[in-house]
């Protein structure tokens, strides 16, 4: 009888977590039907990127949302156009000017970001424009219909003479110009004659916004409308600009000088992408230009100044350079601080420079990069426990298991594993010395065991015997590389005399193989 109290019990094995399901929404489709999917206007990309996939559990066709960027859109826009008519009339007006400044962002994003020009002459271009649509408004009668058209031709007119030095200029020199040229165009709206009385000011400015509902909540309401519609079309200038052709022209040639010279040399005139870009951005800004005027029905050196261009780049800073939501989002923290606490005065802008310094030390990409950020911080981390594990269940990481549709490959690796550790424990010095006595013929069991298991190993590394110039006593190894069209590689030097010789020599290395395992 065996004692069962005296028996060792094995300590349990700790079980580590494999990964989380993620919570997809996945759509069922009628195989019977096919399957059409509209797309963007004057584009070849569809409104929502799903892709279609077979469930190996089910056995059934799924259709999976892999970019839900679109959605999200679509819920934050739809929720401010949704909440905002029942908002008090101050903020009614806070979401009209923060719809106003995310797309004047938003394209702004479009020249640093995709063209990589560092201009710091937007507001110069909105402001221009926003003079010549109210001048021609006000003092040559032109109805305000027009102004959308006078505000584009101007912002083109004013960001063609700036794309012109960034050809020769870039970084902080072009900054500097682009900054004097914001202060150039204030001093000179300010010195005018005509607008000397109203210290160069121009009032009265026709609107789509009814004179009599102006400040009024009908008003307030109607210039939010236009504001949001704004919004909107700054958005699909984006994205027509910056995932089509010419935001793919950029992106080959927008880290360095390097790829610049590369992507010259492979044909791609990456500065003609990127005038045309600064073009059609200042055109759209000065469509903003002109709704600026509309809005407020005047317009004021104001516009030119630095403390704006200050506000824009902190909504930069904090949103994210470089993407649309990075705009939007900044856009949102800053004139909401800005606009909606005018109650605290200068700590405002304090509370604006403290978030500003807080995204610049621990966001490495703004607040819109903090999610990837935080998963690289996951995944270093991930690294770093796997690293310390001295035992793991099988040839597949818990991680890795996730990521293997076929688990019948998990299943085989663990099993090898667990064969080679068995094999291991039959290697000694007498089997070595069996095999080296007759690497050919009868066997006892155990050496023909780990003999057939090396027989039926994978072909990649595989060693096979080579006669030298076709002799009979000159024998060398070789490794075969596992590639169609890919030569085998000669292990060593070394020739051997005889044929069982260099059959030993392969079984020493396929042992030494084992045990390294």
């Amino acid at each position: 009888m065996v004692d069962v109290t005296q028996t060792k019990q094995s300590a349990p094995k700790k079980l580590y977590k494999v990964g989380r399901h993620h919570h997809d929404y996945r759509l069922r489709p009628n195989g019977t039907q096919e399957w059409s999917r509209a797309r963007l206007p004057f584009t070849r990309r569809h409104w929502l990127k799903w892709r279609g996939i077979n469930n190996p559990r089910t056995l059934t066709r799924e259709r999976v949302l892999v970019d839900k960027k679109p959605l999200w859109w679509t819920l934050s826009l739809g929720a401010l156009l949704i909440v905002t008519p029942f908002l008090p009339n101050a903020m009614i007006n806070v979401a009209a000017i923060f719809c106003m400044y995310a797309a004047i962002n938003v394209l702004w994003t479009l020249i640093i970001g995709t063209a990589g020009i560092f201009s710091l002459a937007t507001l110069a271009v909105v402001g221009m424009a926003g003079y010549a649509a109210a001048a021609a408004n006000v003092y040559l009668g032109v109805p305000w219909p027009l102004m959308f058209a006078i505000g584009p031709v101007v912002g083109l007119l004013i960001g063609g003479i700036l794309a012109l030095p960034s050809t020769r200029l870039d970084g902080l020199y072009y900054a500097l110009l682009t900054m004097g040229v914001a202060e150039i165009c204030r001093i000179f709206v300010t010195q005018l004659r005509p607008l000397a009385p109203t210290n160069g000011s121009i009032n009265k400015v026709g609107s789509f916004i009814p004179e009599d509902w102006f400040l009024q909540r009908e008003g307030l309401l109607l210039g939010f409308a236009g504001a949001f519609v704004l919004l909107l079309g700054a958005l699909l200038v984006f994205r027509l600009v910056n995932s089509e052709r010419l935001g793919l022209l950029l992106r080959a040639a927008k880290t360095g000088r390097e790829d610049e010279a590369f992507s010259e040399a492979c044909g791609i005139d990456f500065r003609r992408a990127r005038m045309q870009v600064f073009l059609i951005s200042s055109a759209a800004l000065g469509v903003c230009g002109a709704f600026y005027a509309m809005y407020y029905r005047s317009i004021s050196p104001s516009v030119f100044s630095l403390d704006q261009l200050l506000l824009l780049f902190a909504m930069m800073v904090i949103g994210g350079l470089g993407r649309s939501e990075g705009a939007v989002l900044g856009a949102a923290i800053v004139i909401l601080i800005d606009k909606g606490f005018v109650e605290l005065g200068p700590l405002r802008i304090m509370l604006v420079a403290l978030i500003m310094g807080g995204v610049t030390i621990f966001a490495h990409e703004g607040l819109t990069g903090a999610r990837q950020q935080f998963r690289n911080f996951r995944n270093r981390k991930k690294s770093e426990r796997r690293a310390v594990r001295t035992e793991k269940g099988g040839e597949v990481m818990p991680e890795e298991a996730t990521e293997i549709a076929d688990k019948q490959e998990i299943y085989y690796r663990r099993f090898n594993k667990r064969l080679r550790d068995e094999l291991k424990t039959y290697i000694t010095p007498e089997l070595i010395e069996e095999h080296r006595q007759a690497p050919l013929g009868r066997h006892s069991d155990t050496l023909e065991r780990v003999l057939n298991y090396f027989r039926r190993g994978e072909v990649p590394d595989k060693y096979a015997i080579l006669r030298v110039d076709g002799s009979m006593d000159r024998f060398r190894i070789l490794a075969f590389s596992g590639e169609r069209g890919a030569p085998p590689r000669v292990v060593d030097d070394k020739e051997y005399q005889t044929l069982s010789e260099a059959y030993h020599a392969v079984f020493l290395l396929r042992v030494n193989d084992l045990l390294e395992s």
